[in-house]
């Protein structure tokens, strides 16, 4: 195994891009990476007072993704995985802006959950450390949020995701760049409302080792340490030496403060504030930096998915297990509706991303049962969309939901929700396998032939099948009225 793998972090700050080189190692896969880019884009500073990103920074952003693309542009998509984090989640204009930044990037972008963001940044840090015994502490301080997490080896344990960051920070308490002990306090005692909501359950998880990641986190290790404020990290009397220098010079002024880069100026306040916050409410004295961060976690991230270990199959598992999924069943419908699949879509550019959709989706498509046995489906179809899944981004969770929604009961109601025909194809395979297979029984060979040719279904059935049969038969004509609802002719025909 030796390949280059990509990843896009779009953070509310900073967009970077990572390309990494995958060696086996003693059987052990390393990521080196061997060519990083990064742009400030400040697209948190765009958001409006109605969460709408104004013109300056979607043309700054699609500028910068236009530059990556050309960098990604001999890149198999399956190599390259781009995110997007708090700002894409809280724009309301981000379903407007996003096909526009995915043609200039060339790749479809993920806007990731802050849990799912959480547990990236964990992977990333935990990869660039040595190994420990001790749990430990992650902090990212980043635009738009800050993300907290206690865990052990590569295993995140607790994580939290909370709406803070130095953009938004900085604009809201220091809009001007002036600083005073006063907005100082208040950007404080803000973080610390935040904080407090988390703080009980990670003081008594504890950790032995507490580390900060990205942007901010460095800045501040720079600036304590270049400055003489501290000699071992970022410690709780650096930083308040550091808001001393500042408010007496009431700004941040660059020269006075070594180790600061120009970019960061403008957002170091807010950043400061929350990470003095951070340090009261979690009584941390110490903490260092760690060189990974999000971007690291997602490169091993889709290593883990090329090398059969992805995450969102041991998310699968777990939900399986949690809401006592009979497997049994979950494995027939998966290997019917896939059995289907593959004869109907044999190539197309969503196969890939449809195949993976069905199989999790018939692994789960039961999971409404532990809350309630009437319309079930709908409640499966609420906790795909809704749960954390540690690595589904929103557009997978969104897709399963739908097909969860749609694998019984009526189709009118979510025509204008599926997007493709293809998607019609994926809902019309899981269908028929949960309808085969009401039983519970194996059906081995499959009774019946399936062909789409246009908006035309076509289900051959061997007469016989169909007289002994009478429940699947009565419920495949019912089909015909369903699928006429959505434009869509079903034809079962007796051989």
């Amino acid at each position: 195994m030796d390949h280059l793998l990509a990843a896009v972090d779009l953070g509310s700050n900073s967009f970077r891009l990572s390309i990494g080189r995958v060696v086996l190692e003693n059987g052990v896969a390393q990521i080196y990476q061997i060519d990083r880019l990064k742009e400030t884009v400040r697209l948190a500073a765009g958001l409006s007072s109605d969460r709408r990103l104004d013109d300056d920074a979607i043309n700054r952003a699609v500028s910068v993704l236009e530059r990556f693309g050309e960098r990604l542009r001999s890149f198999h998509p399956n190599r390259v995985r781009a995110v997007a984090t708090n700002t894409f989640r809280v724009a309301r204009n981000t379903p407007e802006f996003l096909p526009r930044a995915e043609a200039a990037l060339g790749f479809p972008i993920e806007v990731i959950a802050g849990r799912e963001e959480a547990r990236l940044i964990f992977s990333g840090v935990a990869h660039s450390l040595p190994p420990s015994p001790n749990k430990r502490l992650v902090i990212d301080i980043g635009g738009g949020s800050t993300e907290v997490i206690i865990g052990k080896g590569f295993e995140p344990n607790l994580m939290s995701s909370l709406y803070m960051g130095c953009v938004s920070y900085s604009r809201q308490f220091f809009s001007d760049g002036s600083v005073d002990a006063y907005q100082m306090k208040l950007a404080e005692l803000a973080a610390r409302r935040e904080i407090e909501v988390i703080a009980k359950q990670y003081r008594k998880t504890g950790w032995k080792e507490a580390y900060a990641s990205s942007g901010t986190a460095k800045a501040l290790y720079a600036i304590l340490t270049e400055c003489g404020f501290s000699d071992r990290g970022i410690t709780r009397a650096g930083l308040a030496k550091l808001k001393d220098r500042i408010i007496r010079s009431g700004r941040v002024v660059p020269s006075e403060l070594p180790g600061i880069k120009l970019e960061r100026a403008d957002v170091l306040p807010g950043g400061l504030a929350i990470m003095s916050a951070l340090f009261d409410e979690l009584n941390i004295d110490t903490m260092h930096t760690g060189d990974g961060a999000l971007r690291l976690g997602v490169l091993y991230d889709l290593l883990g998915r090329d090398d059969e270990h992805d995450k969102r199959y041991e998310s699968v598992r777990q939900f399986m297990k949690r809401y006592h999924v009979d497997v049994n069943q979950a494995k027939r419908v998966r290997n019917t509706a896939l059995a289907l699949f593959d004869e109907l879509m044999p190539e197309g550019a969503e196969r890939a991303e449809l195949r993976n959709a069905i199989g999790w989706t018939a692994d789960l498509h039961e999971l409404g049962l532990s809350i309630a046995h009437n319309a079930y489906h709908k409640h499966t179809a609420y906790v795909l969309d809704n749960a954390d899944m540690p690595g589904f981004s929103r557009a997978d969770q969104q897709l399963m939901a739908l097909l969860a929604l749609t694998h019984q009961g009526k189709l009118g109601k979510v025509e204008g929700m599926v997007r493709s025909r293809e998607q019609w194809i994926a809902i019309l395979c899981l269908r028929l396998a949960a309808l085969l297979l009401r039983r519970r029984e194996d059906v081995d060979p499959l009774p019946i032939k399936v062909s789409v040719k246009g908006t035309s279904i076509v289900v051959q059935a061997e007469r016989s099948w169909l007289d002994s049969h009478p429940l699947s038969d009565f419920t495949l004509r019912g089909e015909e009225s369903e699928w006429s609802k959505i434009g869509f002719s079903f034809e079962l025909l007796e051989l």
